[in-house]
């Protein structure tokens, strides 16, 4: 399963970084997390999260790739399913920028997982990236 949602936000770049790297505060953000809790100090290449989210269950999140100021990817494994999680900050001109957020699964029970859980995990994407914009733009 492959799922993509980007968003045009009118703030600085280092605006939208701040918030989308304090994954702490993104329950201010959106309904779509209930609460996360960083694992490792400081939030960096191979730090690990604890990621509460309505419906799903707890889910521990390491970062696998790192770029100060315009990305990070984190990865979640689960019997059978890994989940891959992008964000990514690209400027436009005038000094704003889009984010991209994606979600790609992989593993042999991926099929079933996007069955049960597909469309709530496009909600949420979705809903992250509108509560990204709505908190920047503010």
């Amino acid at each position: 399963m492959h799922f993509e949602v980007s968003v045009d936000i009118d703030a600085a770049p280092d605006t939208v970084w701040a918030l989308l790297k304090d994954v702490e505060r993104w329950p201010e953000m959106t309904a779509s997390i209930e609460r996360v809790e960083i694992l490792d100090e400081p939030f960096t290449l191979s730090s690990r999260a604890r990621v509460h989210q309505p419906k799903l269950p707890a889910a521990v999140w390491t970062v696998t790739a790192f770029e100060e100021g315009k990305s990070f990817t984190w990865e979640s494994r689960s019997p059978g399913v890994t989940t891959t999680g992008g964000h990514d900050i690209v400027p436009r001109p005038g000094g704003t920028v889009t984010v991209r957020l994606s979600v790609d699964q992989k593993g042999p029970l991926v099929p079933l997982v996007s069955l049960l859980t597909g469309r709530l995990t496009r909600r949420y994407v979705t809903m992250e990236a509108n509560g990204l914009k709505a908190k920047a733009e503010r």
